[in-house]
């Protein structure tokens, strides 16, 4: 019996449950008419970029659930594509337009008066910010609940008077970015934390405008403050700030990095309040010029018993020890971040997996995980009767002792697997194939300038990996002959700077790959530039979407208007 397709939508969402990727369900859209109708229904975001304009008019007719358009790649005429977009019936709630050169005045007067359902609005690192674009949004977009106007390379003459009638305006704000916008200054922060009576989330990062006293003055106006991230730049920081910080009492997320006075005081004072911290970012901190004092960061951590999140990256006084000491206090954590804490070895590694049960990613580049720690034989006998289920995601870039012996220990202990980045570890070698045989769960490998990896001995399946990245490797055909069999799954492959692959390596690839929709081949100097070769590539490979090709490559329009027909992008 046919089921309904209510009955078939509520299926379908549970491959986007807990922010699952929607292309598992490209096959289902190939399945059925009925399917593919479903499955247009279950796309809600859509990022746009110059490629994508001859298909525009059938893609907005094909999703017509869209609540996100991100233009943060896309290069032309804004004004003309916003207009565009306005024509259709959607019910958009987000716009990104960051990395623009400016704010497009006329397209989004266009858009405003057709979508008024916009509450989020991004346009980070705009080029030239005017002051008039600050009354345009607020005339345009007077729902918005998030709005991000970080880091505008320059901006015109500004007055407090715009900030002050911006928040007056948006009432129903709740988060704002305004980091790194010189023009914010300790009267600008006050009003729009007075006027604002919801807001909920602030980031000031790299306002040198601001003063602690400022600061202070302005959140001691919206106590209600959930989330707030600001570098402290004076060199001592003042009771009034401490006592405003205490007195937020339902503040999640601190994130103060690269302030130049976190001081004892400031923590210990934090630790008395026992704030229901979830994350804290420490990242780069230092207190005049000194490392900030890690007792008083345990301290802290001691009385935050709901901490998941916590960054301590590029704090030099991390080491083995200390994190031992640490690792009691963080029985919840979620994510660690310790890139570049440089006197960390494997020792840290492993105390943070067997304390941390809950450990969803560790970020540990930079580091000396492979290098033999104090204790790194108790704790490689521990690892013998403990396995994490929960650890999903490892980014260990750079970390020059990694081996082939570590790597086969994560296998043994991570089956649930799915991201893993090891670029540039030189000792990497056979031992990736164990990690691939055992963490069968795994989409996303990144083996980047890894000169000794082999993967000659795969001969099984890796059912679910989706990306995998050997660029500036030496990998060969007969690599890449394997990879096919083994990888069909692939949706993007890169390949840049392997110079030792040829055509037929990578004709392999597209016979085996059936969903492979990106390939990066740049700088493949043994890749011919062939017209009927990348003719034969696209048609083969009928699911392919983007080819990066060599540098030398310079298709013609008559010659390749058949590929680009065809729906493929070259670049």
């Amino acid at each position: 019996m046919l089921l309904p397709d209510d009955c078939w939508e509520q299926v379908f969402k549970i491959f986007l449950k807990d922010g699952g990727d929607r292309r598992y369900l490209e096959s289902l859209s190939l399945s059925s008419k009925q399917f593919l109708s479903i499955t247009n229904r279950l796309r809600f975001s859509l990022s746009i970029w110059k490629p994508t304009l001859p298909f525009l008019y059938s893609l907005l007719h094909r999703f017509p659930y869209l609540t996100s358009i991100d233009l943060t790649r896309f290069s032309g005429d804004l004004d003309a594509l916003l207009s565009q977009i306005s024509c259709f019936p959607l019910k958009l709630t987000s716009l990104n337009l960051s990395n623009q050169p400016i704010i497009p005045t006329k397209g989004l007067q266009g858009f405003s008066q057709k979508i008024t359902t916009l509450t989020s609005l991004t346009c980070s690192n705009i080029a030239h910010l005017h002051t008039n674009d600050f009354f345009l949004i607020a005339d345009c977009f007077p729902l918005l609940e998030e709005l991000d106007l970080s880091f505008p390379i320059y901006i015109d003459s500004y007055d407090d008077f715009e900030i002050n009638a911006l928040s007056l305006a948006l009432p129903k704000l709740r988060k704002v970015n305004l980091s790194g916008s010189y023009y914010i200054n300790d009267s600008s922060l006050y009003h729009l934390c007075k006027n604002c009576e919801i807001l909920e989330e602030v980031a000031v990062f790299n306002c040198k405008y601001l003063t602690h006293i400022g600061i202070a003055s302005a959140i001691r106006e919206r106590p209600n403050l959930k989330s707030l991230s600001i570098s402290l730049s004076e060199k001592v920081i003042s009771m009034e700030l401490i006592d405003s910080l205490r007195s937020l009492k339902g503040l999640s997320c601190l994130d103060l990095s690269f302030s130049l006075c976190i001081s004892n005081q400031l923590l210990s004072s934090l630790a008395d309040e026992g704030l229901p911290l979830k994350r804290l970012v420490l990242r780069r901190c230092s207190n005049n010029g000194y490392q900030c004092s890690f007792p008083e960061i345990i301290n802290l951590l001691s009385r935050s018993h709901s901490i998941k999140h916590l960054d301590l990256q590029n704090t030099r006084s991390v080491n083995d020890y200390l994190v031992d000491k640490l690792s009691v206090h963080l029985r919840n954590l979620v994510s660690i971040n310790l890139n570049h804490c440089r006197d960390l070895t494997e020792s840290t590694f492993f105390k943070l997996v067997a304390k941390c049960p809950f450990l969803e990613e560790i970020r540990m580049e930079y580091t000396c995980i492979g290098k033999l720690g104090a204790e790194e034989e108790k704790y490689r006998s521990l690892m013998d009767f403990v396995v994490r289920p929960s650890m999903k995601s490892l980014h260990l870039s750079s970390n020059q002792f990694l081996n082939d012996e570590t790597i086969k220990m994560f296998a043994s202990i991570f089956p649930n697997l799915q991201f893993l980045d090891i670029s540039s570890c030189s000792c990497i070698s056979e031992g990736i194939v164990e990690v691939l045989r055992r963490c069968l769960k795994i989409m996303h490998l990144n083996l980047t300038s890894c000169p000794s990896v082999n993967l000659l001995g795969m001969n099984f399946q890796i059912p679910k990996l989706e990306v995998l990245n050997f660029s500036m490797t030496k990998i060969n055909d007969e690599t890449l002959y394997v990879i096919s069999k083994s990888c069909s799954g692939l949706l993007l492959l890169d390949l840049e700077g392997c110079c030792y692959i040829t055509e037929k390596g990578v004709m392999e690839i597209l016979k085996n790959c059936t969903r492979l929709k990106e390939i990066n081949l740049r700088h493949c100097r043994k890749v011919a530039a062939d017209v009927g070769l990348w003719t034969v590539m696209v048609f083969s490979r009928p699911s392919l979407r983007k080819i990066m090709t060599p540098y030398y490559f310079h298709p013609s329009n008559r010659k390749w208007k058949p590929i680009l027909d065809h729906g493929c992008f070259l670049c």
